[in-house]
């Protein structure tokens, strides 16, 4: 099974155009997941959302996720709290440009890369 991959945009039509790319550039070897807005329609994130999207994707591989803002990184933080140990220490926030950096992971993770090769691949990715 190969590492999940979760995009987590402040606008879900951000969130679901890098999704789009990724399965473009990588096909459906790599479980995706996407997520963007807040409950009532507008730009934000969810807790709950992404929560939801980490299970979908969960696997014994981990999952790596990317996020636009800040808030969509405390949110982040926060689903990863709620899931708990064991598997919140294989839930990693890359620190990666979200778009750039889903493409690269979800390439590495597709040809069964570890968890920490992924997050490694997508954050070459990040200014010094």
């Amino acid at each position: 099974m190969n590492v999940g991959i979760v995009i987590v945009s402040h606008s879900p039509l951000v969130a679901e155009g890098a999704a789009q790319m990724v399965r473009q550039m990588v096909g459906d070897e790599v479980p995706l997941a996407w997520c963007g807005g807040d409950p009532s329609g507008g730009l934000g994130t969810s807790v709950e959302a992404i929560t939801n999207a980490i299970e979908s994707v969960w696997s014994e591989a981990g999952v790596a996720v990317l996020v636009d803002l800040g808030g969509a990184e405390t949110n982040s933080e926060m689903a990863i709290e709620f899931i708990g140990e064991p598997r919140a220490s294989r839930i990693v926030i890359c620190n990666a440009p979200i778009v750039e950096g889903a493409i690269m992971a979800a390439t590495e993770a597709s040809g069964g890369a570890a968890l920490s090769s992924v997050v490694a691949t997508a954050e070459e990715l990040s200014p010094l």
